[in-house]
């Protein structure tokens, strides 16, 4: 999610945008996460708008001018020592709720270390000054063959949606995914030049999680603890047509479970019911669900460190159960770029 920079706001337009967040929750019922992903604002400021109003009404949400640049509240002693301790430490083995070097973290960090608090502003100017950059590990690249998948842009989808019109059936893209507990998402910041190492707890554990979406905002899931196989599948298959009504046209990759016999037979079984369709070879950016997987791997894993399986199970269930309640959350990963032509 791009989250704006509302520095670059005039006093005005920040505090008709708090204005429009708050009451976005408080009358309208919308949650926190989602009204992140709405307005483009990050969680922390709208929890801190949610407790300024809470005091002051719309009145607390005013902006209020800009100073200067003032000097850093730090002791040159006490600076050397948060460097060292970003360089050398990683926010967890500090026993902060972080996974990451995040401008928050260093700031939980400098309040916990001196009781100094600061703003996630003067965080950014301080690592600026130290010399840290935020730092994102790059992404590899999937071979895929281009005609495949203008093929299935052009002909094999269109007629696949075509069919589902003609027996009234809902088309849902589904996928699997591994998760473990040493992964972590986003940024962490680092000395320039120096790209920040997280190292292994020696404590690692992981879970599986397989899950559908639909253009209409639907989401299902199931969370295990066991390796995804046929059996497996099976099971969330059955959940699947059980919780809908309509006919299921359900469209996956081309993972040897889902190209067994054993679950090509148990689909065959149940033809009135569902029916699987597959994607082009190593074409995830075509498949809706993989914007859903990217989203739990961040928020729900990427960004905490959970004690034990269980724990970790929990976090993603309670993440996917707010993203159920929230079918537009579901209809907004229909609308990046490379799956918009499955949002109709």
């Amino acid at each position: 999610m791009k989250t704006h920079d509302g520095r670059k706001l005039s006093p005005q337009a920040q505090q008709e945008l708090r204005r429009r967040v708050v009451h976005a929750i408080l009358e309208k019922k919308m949650f926190q996460t989602q009204a992140s992903r709405v307005f483009g604002v990050g969680r922390t400021s709208i929890h801190n708008w949610l407790k300024a109003h809470r005091k002051g009404g719309d009145a607390a949400l005013k902006a209020h001018k800009r100073g200067p640049k003032h000097q850093s509240r730090l002791a040159g002693h006490q600076a050397a020592t948060i460097v060292r301790l970003i360089t050398d430490r990683c926010p967890d083995q500090l026993k902060l709720s972080f996974a990451l070097w995040t401008r928050d973290a260093v700031r939980e960090l400098i309040e916990t270390r001196y009781g100094i608090s600061v703003s996630v502003w003067t965080v950014g100017r301080y690592l600026k000054h130290w010399g840290f950059t935020p730092q994102k590990p790059l992404r590899r690249a999937y071979e895929q063959n281009p005609q495949a998948v203008q093929r299935w842009l052009e002909h094999d989808y269109p007629a696949i949606r075509q069919k589902a019109r003609t027996e009234r059936a809902q088309i849902h893209w589904g996928d699997e995914m591994g998760m473990r507990s040493d992964h972590q998402a986003g940024r962490s910041y680092g000395l320039k030049g120096h790209t920040p190492v997280i190292p292994g707890t020696g404590q690692r554990f992981g879970c599986n999680m397989i899950s559908t979406v639909t253009n209409r905002g639907r989401l299902a899931f199931m969370v295990f603890k066991e390796r995804f196989t046929g059996p497996v599948m099976i099971d969330f298959l059955l959940r699947l047509i059980k919780q809908n009504k309509q006919k299921v046209f359900l469209i996956v990759d081309g993972h040897p479970v889902h190209r067994s016999k054993r679950v090509k037979g148990w689909v065959h079984r149940h033809r009135k019911r569902i029916r699987l369709f597959y994607l082009p070879g190593y074409s995830p950016q075509l498949n809706p669900d993989e914007l859903l997987n990217q989203d739990v791997k961040t928020n729900a894993v990427g960004r905490q460190r959970p004690k034990d399986q269980p724990e970790m199970m929990q976090q993603v269930r309670s993440y996917l159960r707010s993203t159920q309640r929230q079918p537009q959350v579901v209809k907004n990963y229909f609308e990046h770029k490379d799956v918009q032509y499955a949002a109709t």
